[in-house]
């Protein structure tokens, strides 16, 4: 699985987070187990390839839910003439994943997360 791939699904947990009861650990482990990929992969090609140890997955997701006020104040701040609650949960959790990204994995050029988080905007 590319990067690209593993953080399309990480922005989808993190979208995911915004509205379930699950806690950040049961959803990663039913979102993310073999059988879930296998059971989505006919419907979608994101879930061809269950992610590897090399995804930083389950780090990114429960970054963005253990940094989530801090990555909001950030949206609110920048989000000239938007009010926070306003921006849709898609586009919130896209700019949570970049900015998490930027902010927490040094080894992530700022760049790449910054194109990634455009394409998936894009995308959806």
């Amino acid at each position: 699985m590319v990067r690209s791939t593993a953080r399309e699904i990480a922005v989808r947990l993190a979208y995911e987070l915004s509205f379930t009861d699950l806690s950040v650990q049961e959803l990663l482990d039913q979102s993310l187990s073999r059988e879930y990929f296998e059971g989505l992969a006919g419907e979608d090609g994101l879930y061809a390839e269950a992610p590897n140890e090399k995804q930083d997955i389950r780090k990114l997701v429960c970054g963005v839910s253990e940094h989530a006020a801090e990555l909001d104040s950030y949206i609110a701040k920048y989000a000239v003439g938007w009010k926070f609650e306003r921006i849709p949960l898609v586009a919130s959790a896209i700019m949570r994943v970049a900015m998490y990204e930027i902010l927490y994995m040094p080894e992530i050029p700022n760049s790449a997360a910054i194109n990634e988080a455009l394409e998936i905007a894009k995308k959806y």
